[in-house]
């Protein structure tokens, strides 16, 4: 194992005798872009014309190029030595990735110039198909370690295990892992195998040092919790970047989830830990200080908000503009067949409220999930009769939510259908539409005692629902994370994952699959 010695976050070791044979790289990063090809507004939906002159948007990927190609540009200049990584999920999450399925993806990051990219689980979210696409089409390698790809087709000898590149005469050495349970939360497909993340990290470190490379960064894709465990659990690694949780790393900011970098202690070794949110709303730049036995001496950084302070690069922001023609047009494509109305979502039962909630459920059934909440508050528009474009879907649900599962109890769930009910005297976005349960609720008893007779379907019966029971939950991730007063589910959720395909994406999907679609009001709400 290597011995290094850090006083502090930011502080150099004693062992500073050989500075003149240090060497820094300066490692700039991203995760989780989730297609926010256009800029987003606070709410990490897609900003509109009227918000970005009014300076009040963020990140997008004109922006990411400025702030990359500034920082690199300034720092090659200074003889520093730069590296440009992406911690997986490009892919999902606009209407930019829908139309052009990763092209768009490749086209920006070849532009910009990224040496590695970890692969995420969207990347699978149109099969391997989708990921053997993009990997084609891009000029750096796209690296998992944990992934047996040895009986697929598509991906055999595509995806790198693990990489070394030349940084101003140094051998980096760049290793990843893809969270083992991308088979529930994307389509990998069953030629794609899963070997165990830490396990796979070990091997790769092993088989590197016995290559003379003493430098290796995990760019993972695992989330920060696991993250962290990799940095205690894999000696070797210097540094571990990563994604999937979407966890905000700060070294100043008091919203933090954490600081940046976190550092980890693994056995008197300590390794730096670094995540930069999601949606193009940062950038990480993590600065790494070697001595020349490769040994780990200082290490700094932050995560750089890409606001309107940053000037989106004008050459891709036009090709942006450009490629945005089609969607305007698939925002008129037909869909469906509806008849549809969300006008009393915030207080009973209600048809858009159905449709949803009935969507959101048949995404997921097969992964043991057997209920769906969806907020009224969250349905923003009604659908005439007739045919349905896809900027109607978008105008329901616009704020580009994704689809949430958990595990939690009864008791949890029932807490949850009197939140919705507290203030339906005010009209209040909270109200709770479903599917896969049903309840009564009463608006003349006092908040806290409203519901009653909840009832969930097992097999083809309701039965009352069991207070200590565990239930799969399905709901969208403002929801999961507390939105709308539902602090329950931010509390008491197991084994959540925030991250799925986007509500108005799988809505539309739902109806196309299923045809004319006319949301009955069924009762499975009853209002005394």
């Amino acid at each position: 194992m290597k011995t290094r010695f850090l006083a502090s976050a930011a502080v150099l070791a004693l062992s500073a005798g050989t500075a003149s044979a240090d060497y820094t790289l300066h490692v700039l990063h991203i995760n989780d872009m989730h297609s926010r090809i256009e800029s987003i507004n606070k709410y990490d939906s897609t900003c509109d014309a009227e918000t970005e002159a009014k300076g009040e948007c963020f990140g997008g990927v004109a922006r990411v190029a400025t702030k990359i190609n500034e920082l690199r540009d300034q720092l090659r200049a200074d003889g520093q030595n730069v590296l440009v990584l992406d911690a997986g999920d490009q892919f999902q999450g606009s209407l930019f990735y829908t139309t052009y399925k990763g092209a768009e993806v490749a086209e920006f990051m070849n532009k910009i110039g990224f040496d590695a990219m970890a692969v995420g689980n969207h990347e699978f979210d149109d099969g391997p198909e989708g990921l053997a696409g993009l990997i084609d089409k891009v000029e750096f390698p796209v690296v998992s370690g944990n992934l047996d790809l040895s009986q697929s087709n598509l991906l055999k000898d595509k995806v790198t295990k693990r990489t070394v590149l030349d940084v101003g005469g140094q051998k980096i050495g760049i290793i990843s892992a893809l969270a083992t349970d991308t088979v529930d939360t994307s389509s990998p497909g069953p030629a794609v195998l899963f070997q165990d993340e830490i396990e796979s990290l070990r091997a790769d470190v092993e088989a590197l040092t016995a290559e003379g490379v003493n430098k290796i960064i995990a760019v993972t894709h695992v989330g920060y919790n696991k993250d962290q465990e990799i940095a205690a659990s894999v000696p070797g690694v210097d540094a571990v970047v990563g994604g999937h949780s979407h966890t905000f790393l700060s070294a100043s900011d008091p919203d933090r989830h954490g600081p940046y970098p976190t550092w980890v202690d693994a056995d008197g070794t300590m390794v730096p830990v670094v995540q930069a949110y999601a949606y193009s709303k940062y950038l990480g730049h993590l600065e790494l200080t070697f001595d020349d036995e490769g040994n780990l001496k200082f290490a700094d950084g932050d995560t750089i908000v890409l606001d309107a302070s940053v000037t989106p690069d004008p050459e891709i922001a036009a090709r942006v503009a450009e490629m945005g023609a089609p969607i305007e047009e698939l925002k008129n494509k037909i869909v469906a067949e509806i008849d549809g109305s969300r006008d009393t979502c915030r207080q009973v039962e209600c048809a858009m409220g159905n449709l949803v909630a009935d969507a959101i459920l048949d995404r997921v059934k097969d992964q043991g999930v057997s209920i769906a909440i969806q907020n009224g508050g969250g349905l923003r528009s009604s659908i005439d009769a007739g045919p349905v474009t896809m900027g109607e879907v978008l105008s329901v649900l616009p704020f580009q939510n994704t689809l949430s599962t958990f595990e939690t109890k009864g008791s949890v769930v029932v807490a949850a259908l009197e939140n919705g009910a507290s203030q339906i005297e005010d009209g209040a976005g909270r109200f709770t539409q479903v599917a896969g349960l049903k309840y009564t609720f009463d608006p003349a008893q006092p908040p806290g005692s409203r519901v009653s007779d909840v009832m969930v379907m097992e097999g083809d019966a309701w039965v009352p629902i069991e207070a200590d029971k565990t239930y799969g939950v399905v709901t969208n991730n403002y929801v999961r994370q507390g939105g709308d007063g539902y602090r329950m589910f931010a509390s008491d959720a197991m084994n959540a994952y925030d991250y799925g395909p986007d509500l108005a994406d799988v809505t539309a999907e739902y109806m196309a699959k299923i045809g004319p679609y006319t949301p009955a009001l069924d009762g499975r709400i009853t209002r005394k």
